[in-house]
């Protein structure tokens, strides 16, 4: 597997898991959703490869991306905010 690349049916499954109604693929949920998993796997990487600096950048860059989402999503609706850090496992 690449760096930082998530499998077309995993990426699949989680769209169907976090979508809030049928074809729903861009909502902050799913996008959250989908950062979440890239960012466990490139942890990994990095954890492996400590000198890999670009890597590290990247995960960092996948980070605030989803923090802004997460942010945006505070905003809009706490309900769905809490549920979704709930589902994740994430630390707020």
């Amino acid at each position: 597997m690449s760096i930082n690349t998530v499998t077309k049916e995993l990426k699949q499954s989680t769209i169907k898991e976090y979508a809030i109604h049928e074809g729903d693929v861009g909502s902050s949920e799913v996008q959250t959703a989908i950062l979440t998993l890239r960012i466990k796997n490139l942890t990994n990487h990095v954890k492996e490869n400590k000198n890999d600096i670009h890597s590290k950048k990247g995960l960092l860059i996948l980070v605030e991306k989803r923090r802004r989402i997460l942010k945006y999503l505070k905003r809009i609706s706490e309900e769905r905010y809490q549920n979704l850090i709930k589902r994740l496992g994430l630390r707020k």
